[in-house]
């Protein structure tokens, strides 16, 4: 995935109207990465949202997760796979539009990955997936299509936009 264009994001007057600095995305791919909690909020078929806390990994610039497909998110992404997800933090946000969807088998070598890199987070909390636990489906993949983040709201609110195969 290419980095991301960057650009201030549009506030009403009165909200960060002087900014000084933009953040790095580097800066947000630690903060994904490091976070234990994300929120993820996709939309019943009915249009009500839908949050649920989620456990997971970014890696390659993607967000994974797993869980049962018969969850009420793992339904509501089957009809309509645009999601948001967030951290807990309001005071450096990170908000994150894309996708979100059923992964296919990973490879042998990304799997091993996987459940190292979710292993290392929640082992603790008794949570070590193997390798070959998403053989079967169970897996999911949110794909970020824009963020918005800050660490100090006034000061360096930054949009970012991924390019996708679709605008290529």
């Amino acid at each position: 995935m290419p980095e991301p264009k960057i650009s201030r994001p549009k506030f009403p007057p009165g909200y960060a109207d002087n900014p000084a600095s933009y953040l790095t995305w580097e800066w947000v791919a630690a903060q994904l990465t490091e976070a234990k909690h994300y929120w993820l909020c996709s939309v019943r078929p009915d249009g009500r949202p839908h949050v649920v806390p989620r456990w997971g990994v970014f890696l390659d610039n993607k967000f994974y997760y797993d869980g049962s497909p018969e969850t009420r998110h793992a339904r509501n992404i089957e009809k309509n796979p645009h999601v948001t997800l967030n951290l807990e933090s309001g005071e450096k946000a990170i908000i994150m539009e894309g996708t979100s969807r059923a992964a296919d088998k990973p490879a042998p070598a990304f799997a091993q990955r996987l459940a190292n890199a979710i292993g290392g987070k929640y082992a603790e909390n008794g949570y070590s997936p193997e390798p070959n636990q998403w053989d079967e489906g169970g897996l999911f993949v949110f794909t970020p299509k824009q963020c918005i983040a800050w660490s100090v709201f006034y000061e360096n609110p930054t949009r970012f936009v991924f390019e996708t195969e679709e605008q290529t």
